[in-house]
């Protein structure tokens, strides 16, 4: 996961509009903010892994 895409998911947690681990709604967020990045990331269900362990840890 590049920084853009860290940086995405921080913007789309600021907005409190969904709870971040229902990854299908922060990908419907990333679309309406225009984060494509963060979409096509979320598009792809092996980087769900990699997405929760950033949300759990920061890393």
């Amino acid at each position: 996961m590049d920084n853009e895409i860290r940086n995405q998911i921080l913007a789309v947690r600021d907005t409190g509009a969904t709870n971040m681990f229902d990854a299908r709604r922060v990908k419907e967020i990333a679309e309406m903010l225009g984060f494509d990045e963060l979409a096509d990331f979320l598009n792809d269900r092996r980087n769900h892994k990699v997405y929760a362990n950033f949300i759990l840890t920061g890393k």
